[in-house]
């Protein structure tokens, strides 16, 4: 079998694996080594993974992931050290008093432009560390406030102490502290206990395939050409100008903001390009010239 061609597997990563897990198992699977993953997902989390493969890990850091969506499901009247169900329980409470109507107003209180404080055992550097690490060597962290936004906090479905909630908010924030703050805002305490990813940017789950499925019959989600269809602005150009971006010169400006991908007359998608001035110039050249 040959190595998968470049381009993105969108992957439904399951639980009980970190980002990492997936990489190593991508890598074996596709039978390359150049396989990398944007967007983390940590090890309890299932969903939508975004990984490249060839010359798509050149793609990654140029994504525009910045919009996720979730489904959750939090649990009330039990905080735990981490806001996850990972976590030591540290409160308990009776939240059988807390009504529905209480319940909307402090998920409507967590929506919109807010100030979040990130769990404690978050991947954020401190000192250079990761700030789970301290915790996981005996230290207190407490994580300053960040300005995130929550542009959907919604509830499906209310069973018992436990709620089905659907989440869409901007890059950095943590859905197991919404958790968290929503039950110490019912005076209870919460936490999460369940955690999909259902979409990053533009990839969602109906590009997404199971590792299983990867297993049986290996292949990209979308090839170079199409991920960079899907998920920048188009540019297509005439052969003189693909000639000239092939050897990494710049461009005459188009007008566009932003990254945007740029096409030959055939389709193929040649750089990612940014424009200043006048000129247009290439982030990451994809289809370099032939030596």
């Amino acid at each position: 079998m040959n190595a998968a061609p470049a381009g993105l597997v969108v992957v439904d990563k399951p639980g009980g694996m970190t980002s990492h897990d997936v990489v190593a198992r991508l890598r074996r699977i596709l039978r390359t080594r150049k396989v990398g993953h944007a967007g983390t997902l940590d090890p309890m989390a299932t969903g939508v993974l975004v990984c490249g493969v060839g010359r798509a890990t050149k793609l990654l850091g140029h994504l525009a992931l910045d919009t996720k969506a979730y489904t959750a499901t939090v649990r009330l009247g039990v905080a735990t050290t981490t806001d996850d169900a990972e976590g030591e329980v540290v409160a308990t409470a009776d939240a059988a008093g807390v009504t529905d109507a209480a319940i909307a107003e402090g998920m409507a209180a967590l929506t919109g432009a807010i100030e979040q404080v990130p769990s404690s055992v978050s991947a954020i550097k401190v000192g250079g560390k990761r700030a789970y690490a301290l915790v996981r060597a005996g230290e207190e962290v407490v994580l300053p406030a960040r300005p995130v936004t929550v542009s959907a906090f919604a509830l499906l479905e209310r069973r018992g102490d436990e709620l089905d909630v659907a989440v869409e908010c901007s890059s950095g924030t943590y859905v197991r502290a919404l958790a968290r703050d929503l039950g110490a805002a019912l005076g209870v305490g919460g936490h999460l206990t369940a955690l999909r990813r259902t979409r990053v940017g533009p990839f969602t789950l109906e590009h997404a395939r199971t590792l299983e499925e990867l297993e049986r019959e290996p292949g990209v989600s979308l090839s170079l050409d199409e991920a960079v269809a899907v998920a920048f602005p188009r540019r297509d150009l005439d052969a003189a100008l693909a000639a000239d971006i092939s050897h990494g010169r710049p461009l005459p400006a188009a007008g566009l903001t932003g990254t945007y991908g740029v096409f030959a007359p055939d389709g193929r998608a040649l750089a990612l390009m940014t424009e200043k001035g006048d000129r247009a110039r290439p982030l990451v050249v994809l289809a370099p010239a032939a030596t």
